[in-house]
């Protein structure tokens, strides 16, 4: 089993007066988008459209790491989620990512968990179903961007062991999500790998409300052409490869 863990507890400052985890995208909750892509029931919007509109699921299971007040509404936008959903509260608000992960290993189910932030609604799922393979053996699968930026809040930890090194960090007054990770056996998902697995847009953050009308404008183009305007040649062909 995969637990599919979504960190949502951030502060959203740059994104205004609300809370971005339940924004609206393309009329869905930002949140929703991104368990829908891992759960199979989201639109066929790529990287990975095949699969997130319709294939099998790639987690077993949620796990939400969020505050406490943000658990009503973002339990109202995954309302009828085809997977069971389980909570991660934070206890102590405002320690970072770190604390939220370690949160959401403590409380999954499974031996693995399969983390993706609650901004991040181009996931790819065939993408990271293929971190859960590369994590077999291993204490994590993380990729690292243009082999330089390790993408920690879309990879998969070892419930358990990540859990741990996360207790570790923030004991020790360490709250970069990089920290534990050195403690960790880890399989790095090189630049070349990832290109020939999907596209850098799995890895998309939406921060700022102009970032949001960037994907809603990235959503509507796909659905309404099956294209997007912008894309280069490592987008149309990992459509190929759908």
């Amino acid at each position: 089993m995969t637990t599919g863990a979504i960190v949502a507890g951030g502060r959203s400052t740059r994104f205004g007066d609300r809370d971005k985890a339940v924004a609206p995208l393309a009329d869905t909750p930002m949140i929703r988008r991104v368990a829908d892509r891992l759960a199979a029931t989201d639109d066929p919007v790529p990287p990975g459209a095949a699969r997130a509109a319709g294939g099998d699921p790639v987690v077993d299971e949620f796990t939400v790491s969020c505050r406490p007040d943000q658990r009503g509404s973002i339990a109202a936008a995954l309302e009828g989620l085809p997977l069971p959903v389980t909570w991660a509260l934070d206890d102590e608000p405002d320690l970072g990512p770190t604390a939220g992960i370690r949160n959401a290993c403590r409380a999954a189910a499974s031996d693995y968990v399969a983390v993706v932030a609650c901004d991040m609604p181009f996931v790819d799922p065939g993408f990271l179903a293929s971190l859960r393979e590369d994590a077999g053996g291993h204490e994590a699968a993380v990729p690292r961007l243009d082999d330089r930026w390790l993408q920690t809040t879309q990879a998969v930890y070892c419930a358990d062991a990540m859990a741990a090194a996360c207790d570790r960090a923030l004991a020790r007054g360490d709250r970069k999500v990089v920290a534990p990770l050195a403690e960790l056996d880890r399989a790095v998902v090189d630049d070349e790998t990832i290109r020939s697995r999907t596209t850098e847009r799995t890895f998309t953050n939406v921060n700022t409300r102009e970032e949001l009308a960037e994907a809603e404008a990235a959503i509507a183009a796909t659905l309404g052409t099956g294209d997007f305007g912008d894309r280069g040649p490592a987008d149309r062909d990992a459509d190929d490869r759908e």
